[in-house]
């Protein structure tokens, strides 16, 4: 399985590193993401200027752009093959209601979805972050489910996870 993960808070953030964590048994993970913050950044793509793509030290790849261009970026652009799901997060903070208009990572998702892939957004519905591992076992969860399901069309999926220990959620 190939699984690209971008996010809004940037390619530095704990949550997206936990996401790729969570993730890197289930297939190829790529990670392209922005070089800053850029919650807010809604469903934006940059076209005044020319992007920079360049790799961290971890390996994850970083743009000057907003999740938006990092999720085209890569599936029109630089990835030899398309992915089969597109994941995004894990955001600080929830995303539900008007906040998915303005959303950078559900934007990312839905960059996917318009893409014709399958896409899941993911937050932590609190600003402390202190179990983003349950947000991961969610995310884990949630893409192992997604494949074994034919998906046409693709779907796109808006999960927000109590900031709790797995144990304590009372259902998925």
């Amino acid at each position: 399985m190939r699984i690209l993960l971008s996010n809004d808070d940037g390619y530095f953030a704990p949550g997206l590193a936990v996401l790729a964590e969570s993730l890197a048994g289930l297939g190829t993970v790529t990670v392209v993401a922005p070089e800053r913050d850029r919650s807010g950044a809604s469903n934006s793509l940059t076209l005044d200027r020319p992007l920079a793509v360049r790799r961290s030290a971890n390996g994850f790849l970083f743009v000057d752009g907003t999740p938006t261009d990092c999720v085209h970026l890569a599936v029109t652009g630089f990835l030899d093959e398309p992915p089969d799901i597109v994941v995004s997060g894990i955001n600080l903070g929830a995303n539900m209601g008007d906040d998915t208009i303005y959303s950078g990572t559900v934007a990312a998702a839905t960059e996917g979805y318009l893409l014709g892939i399958p896409a899941v957004a993911l937050s932590l519905t609190s600003k402390e972050g202190r179990h983003y591992a349950t947000a991961g076992r969610i995310a884990r969860d949630l893409v192992e489910r997604l494949a074994r399901r034919a998906m046409s069309p693709p779907v796109l999926l808006n999960v927000n996870v109590p900031d709790l220990p797995f144990d304590a959620l009372k259902g998925v």
